[in-house]
């Protein structure tokens, strides 16, 4: 019985490392390929912070928004800035300009 609750708390404690791990790794794609038209809203991006460009993205899901990204959208060529970006690496940037976007 005590091997099963080590289990379950190392299962736990890895699950919570992988989160905050996408968490850090989106701020650290959006810093290094989306900041530079998403902090100045260039061409028409949103500005990350700006709840009222992000809301009817956001109503949306995230898998359009992950979309758009991954196809291009407007002056957004696909994927961004960020043609080296696995699926999840968008994911994780537009997760963060999200969940700074609320």
């Amino acid at each position: 019985m005590k091997n099963m609750y080590v289990a379950v708390i190392a299962g736990t404690l890895v699950a919570m490392s992988s989160a905050m791990q996408v968490q850090a790794g989106g701020a650290d794609i959006y810093n290094a390929k989306c900041m530079a038209c998403h902090a100045s809203g260039a061409a028409g991006a949103p500005k990350v912070g700006d709840v009222a460009a992000w809301a009817p993205r956001i109503a949306t899901g995230m898998d359009a928004m992950v979309a758009s990204v991954t196809n291009g959208k407007g002056a957004m060529p696909p994927k961004g800035a960020c043609a080296d970006c696995s699926a999840e690496d968008i994911a994780a940037a537009v997760e963060h300009m999200v969940s700074n976007s609320k």
